[in-house]
């Protein structure tokens, strides 16, 4: 009769250890999903840079963010080059000022890890009036200016061949052209290179002068002045940015969803004066 007794007794015994087991598991298990949650990155910080972008993000995409929980703040500075500085140090979380051929050649020269998180609106280079107002003035041994870092640059070249004004050599990499890769130049143009932040300034001295879109909106100079835009490559698409490190995080999948939006969308067609952006298809 004891031994029956005892049997139920230590059956009930680990049955209880067993649900106390599944308890604790349970609690420790939710524990660490909320603390987990309570850890998640809630701040997003924009590096930006002078330009249109930024400004962008700012109105249409910050809002967005702050309905989902996201506090966004902004640290500027003077140039693109140290925005992306920051980026890679891991001192901001964000840049949306540059393409990706610029971001890749920022990887390249200081062996960074930058990536794309979405293409974003974009505004077009384009060849502008200077001393001439129109393209059919161009003569020969007219001087156009070009930016000098080698993303825009090679913008620049393509642009003045979709002109007719020169052509590249057979097996240019069209995203590295150079002066060099010039195989004809049907008006002895003079083709300046300079700081593309200057050109808006010198414009007195050259005929026409190429502006990437950032450059022309800071000068204020309205896009209805263009001669002839660039013909977009997936290259020169404005991109979101951040480290490869953040690329699949909550926030920056967050950033992601924002900007293909509809409600973004309706942003900028709202505010799309004189079409100033081109919108990604996807």
């Amino acid at each position: 009769m004891k031994k029956l007794l005892k049997k139920p007794s230590f059956k009930l015994f680990a049955a209880l250890i067993v649900i106390l087991l599944i308890v604790l598991l349970a609690f420790f298990t939710f524990r660490n999903k909320k603390a987990a949650t309570s850890n998640e990155k809630q701040t997003i910080q924009l590096g930006s840079s002078p330009g249109p972008y930024s400004e962008l993000f700012l109105k249409g995409i910050k809002p967005i963010l702050e309905k989902e929980g996201y506090k966004v703040t902004n640290k500027s500075f003077n140039n693109l080059l140290n925005a992306d500085i920051a980026l890679s140090e891991g001192q901001v979380d964000l840049s949306v000022d540059q393409h990706t051929a610029y971001m890749k050649n920022f990887n390249s020269e200081k062996n960074a890890n930058l990536v794309a998180l979405t293409p974003i609106p974009t505004v077009p280079t384009g060849i502008y009036p200077a001393n001439k107002k129109s393209l059919k003035e161009v003569a020969t041994g007219d001087r156009i200016a070009i930016p000098n870092d080698p993303a825009n640059t090679a913008r620049a070249y393509n642009l003045l061949v979709k002109a007719g004004w020169i052509t590249l050599k057979k097996g240019t990499d069209l995203i590295k052209a150079t002066k060099k890769d010039i195989a004809t130049n049907k008006y002895n143009l003079k083709i300046i290179e300079i700081d593309s932040s200057t050109i808006p300034r010198s414009r007195q001295d050259f005929e026409y002068v190429i502006l990437p879109g950032s450059v022309a909106y800071s000068a204020k100079i309205s896009t209805n002045k263009i001669l002839l835009p660039e013909t977009l490559r997936a290259e020169y698409w404005l991109v979101a940015v951040t480290n490869r490190k953040n690329a699949n995080s909550k926030w920056a999948k967050a950033v992601k969803k924002a900007y293909q939006s509809q409600e973004f969308k309706d942003y900028v067609k709202k505010h799309n004066n004189d079409n100033y952006w081109v919108v990604p298809k996807k």
